[in-house]
């Protein structure tokens, strides 16, 4: 008895706290916690939900593409900021002092075409974990490294799920990453420039899994400075 007591005086405060923010997250926050209150208590009382412990990274599923739910825009924006400030950003502006506008970038042409080819996310990633994708990314490195008057603009999409601000978001971190990666190899970071298209681009305008996939892309464009 005394523990179902504590269960309740438990709810009784975060319901008070959560009238001390604003009326929706607050009743969002007792939810949530009611839920897990229900959980101990469903326990207590012998019912079973077949939990084990994590050993590893990979015994975790991520978000399903048949029920995708993100994290919140604010979740999304401090961990983009956590971990995507320490790179610098080039130098020059586009544009000025001899560096070309980002309208002057242009996808590559055909004898290029399968280098700077396209690479793929999955589902509310910014990293890459096919081996052909990173491949890809260490044929561009070497193409940037014996050609150092070329520049790139690195563009991150994302697929139609989730608002247009998450999305936006999500596709900086993608770019971001790909720049970032670019770096880490030996590019000069000072020719690499970045942008989100969020969803607004897709290359497939289907609401399919197979579409969806498509439209989770890093896509590059180049100039060649003479």
């Amino acid at each position: 008895m005394k523990l179902f007591s504590r269960f309740f005086s438990l709810v009784t405060m975060l319901f008070l706290v959560g009238c001390a923010k604003n009326s929706s997250q607050g009743w969002e926050d007792v939810k949530t916690a009611g839920r897990y209150l229900q959980r101990g208590v469903d326990v207590l009382c012998g019912k079973d939900y077949d939990s084990k412990m994590l050993t590893s990274d990979e015994e975790f599923l991520g978000p399903n593409d048949d029920e995708f739910i993100p994290l919140k825009d604010a979740d999304l924006k401090n961990s983009l900021a956590l971990s995507d400030a320490a790179l610098p950003q080039p130098k020059g502006i586009p544009g000025k002092k001899g560096i070309p506008s980002l309208d002057q970038f242009y996808t590559a042409p055909d004898t290029l075409r399968s280098l700077f080819q396209s690479v793929h996310f999955e589902t509310d990633e910014h990293v890459l974990k096919d081996k052909n994708e990173l491949q890809t990314i260490q044929q561009i490195v070497a193409y940037l490294k014996k050609n150092p008057h070329t520049y790139v603009v690195v563009s991150g999409h994302c697929d139609e799920r989730a608002s247009a601000g998450y999305n936006m978001a999500l596709g900086m971190r993608r770019a971001n990453y790909i720049r970032g990666l670019l770096v880490k190899n030996g590019v000069d970071l000072n020719r690499l420039y970045t942008v989100s298209r969020g969803k607004e681009d897709p290359l497939s305008s289907g609401h399919g899994s197979e579409d969806w996939k498509q439209n989770r892309r890093a896509e590059f464009k180049i100039y060649e400075k003479k």
